[in-house]
C-alpha cells in the first residue's frame, strides 16, 4: 500500500495524512470515496448468512415504537416492506472474499488493531439508535441512503427500558445523508445514529480493535504462565513467628508470589509472544477447512479468516507463535504483510521454513492461489 499517496477513499488525503489530521481526533466525510460502490454481499446473501449458527448476528427491530434485539441465528427477516428493522451481520472478511477485498483497504492502520467488517440491511426508518462507540469506525454506504446525526456530547447516559445501548439525550450537531459509495469516519467517542431512508439500505462498517487494560490484561496473564519454567524452588518461611492471627496472609507469602509474577513477565520475549499470540487468536466463530501441503511452483495466501502478524524475534498466526530469523524470517514477514507469498519466494524458504508452511497449508490456515 502506497501510504504517501493522496487517494479519492480519504478525500484526497493520503493514509499519512489522515492518520496524521483524523485518527481518533476529528470526524471525515467522504463524498464518493468508492465508485462505484463496493457491493460485498446482497441482501439474499446477507440473510443465508444471518442464517448459520457459524455467523455472528443480530436483528434490530422498532417495531409501534419498541425497541426489540434478537441474536442470531436468524432463520426469517420481516418483509423489506415493512418499516424500522435493521439485520446486522459480522464477519463478513472472513465469510466472503469480497468482503475481505474491502477491508483490506484499510490496512493502512495496523493488522492488530484492525478488526471486522460488519453489514447491516435496514428497511425505512432501520437503525440501532443514538449510541457510541469504543472504537474509530468507518461508515461505507453501499447501497440506498442512511441519514447520520453526530455529536461530539460527553453525557454517555443510556436509557434502562431498551435491549441496546440507546444514548438517553442524544443531541445531534451535524447531519448527512450518505449515498452509495458516501464514506464517513468517527472517532471513538463520537455519539452517532443512522437511520435508514427508504429500503434497500445496506451499509458496511469497518471496526477496530480497542483492548481496556483489564481486558488486556486477562488475555496477557495465562499465556504468561502457559510456559514458566519451575527452577523447583518452593515457598519458605523459617523466620515465620507464631501468630495470634492465623487467617492473616503472611507479607513473605505476598512478596513470594509479587516476585513469582514479576519473573513470569521479565523472561525474555514472554511479553511480546504472550501478545502477538493474543492479537492473533481467531474468534471463537472461526474453523478452518484441513487441506494439502502447497503444491511446488504454487503461490501461498493466506486464508482470509487467518491472523497473521510479526514482531522483531517472532511471527504469529492464529494464536501461535513461531521464532523465526534471517531470510526466513524476513520472508514470513512479506507474507503477513501481503497475505501472500509468490511461487518463487516460496520456493527461497529454507527447508524447515517450508515444512512449516506446509504444515498451514494442511491447517487450513494458508491456501494455495488458484491458478
Amino acid at each position: 500500500m502506497q501510504i504517501a499517496l493522496p487517494t479519492a477513499m480519504l478525500a484526497g488525503l493520503s493514509p499519512e495524512q489522515f492518520m496524521d489530521k483524523h485518527w481518533q481526533k476529528k470526524p471525515l466525510l467522504v463524498r464518493q470515496a468508492f465508485n462505484p460502490a463496493p457491493s460485498p454481499a446482497s441482501l439474499k446473501e446477507l440473510a443465508a448468512l444471518a442464517a448459520r449458527d457459524d455467523v455472528e448476528s443480530r436483528l434490530v427491530t422498532a417495531f409501534d415504537g419498541e425497541w426489540k434485539l434478537k441474536q442470531g441465528p436468524i432463520a426469517r427477516l420481516p418483509a423489506t416492506s415493512k418499516p424500522g428493522w435493521t439485520l446486522l451481520v459480522q464477519g463478513l472478511d472472513q465469510h466472503l472474499a469480497q468482503g475481505r477485498a474491502l477491508l483490506d483497504l484499510f490496512r493502512f492502520v495496523p493488522d492488530a488493531r484492525l478488526d471486522d467488517l460488519m453489514l447491516s440491511v435496514a428497511s425505512d426508518g432501520g437503525g440501532v439508535g443514538p449510541h457510541f462507540d469504543s472504537y474509530d469506525v468507518f461508515l461505507i454506504q453501499l447501497a440506498g441512503q442512511r441519514r447520520w446525526r453526530i455529536s461530539a456530547q460527553r453525557d454517555a447516559v443510556l436509557r434502562d427500558d431498551v435491549p441496546l445501548k440507546i444514548i438517553a439525550n442524544f443531541k445531534a450537531e451535524e447531519e448527512f445523508v450518505l449515498e452509495p459509495g458516501d464514506m464517513l469516519y468517527l472517532p471513538p467517542g463520537w455519539a452517532h445514529d443512522g437511520v435508514a431512508v427508504g429500503p434497500g439500505c445496506i451499509t458496511g462498517s469497518v471496526g477496530f480493535r480497542a483492548s481496556s487494560v483489564d481486558g488486556l490484561a486477562a488475555e496477557l496473564l495465562p499465556r504468561l504462565l502457559d510456559d514458566v519454567d519451575s527452577d523447583g524452588r518452593l515457598y519458605a518461611d523459617p523466620r515465620q513467628e507464631a501468630t495470634a492471627e492465623p487467617a492473616r496472609v503472611p507479607a513473605a507469602l505476598l512478596d513470594f508470589a509479587r516476585r513469582a509474577v514479576e519473573a513470569a513477565v521479565q523472561r525474555p520475549q514472554a511479553l511480546e509472544r504472550a501478545l502477538g499470540e493474543a492479537l492473533t487468536e481467531p474468534k471463537a466463530t472461526v474453523w478452518f477447512e484441513p487441506g494439502e501441503p502447497l503444491p511446488p511452483g504454487r503461490d501461498a495466501v493466506l486464508d482470509r479468516r487467518s491472523r497473521m502478524l510479526y514482531d522483531a524475534a517472532h511471527v504469529f498466526l492464529n494464536g501461535e507463535s513461531f521464532r523465526a530469523g534471517g531470510r526466513d524470517a524476513a520472508l514470513m514477514r512479506s507474507l503477513a504483510d501481503n497475505r501472500a507469498l509468490g511461487a518463487a519466494e516460496v520456493a527461497r524458504l529454507s527447508p524447515d521454513a517450508r515444512e512449516l508452511l506446509d504444515q498451514w497449508t494442511e491447517d487450513g490456515w494458508v491456501q494455495p492461489q488458484t491458478p
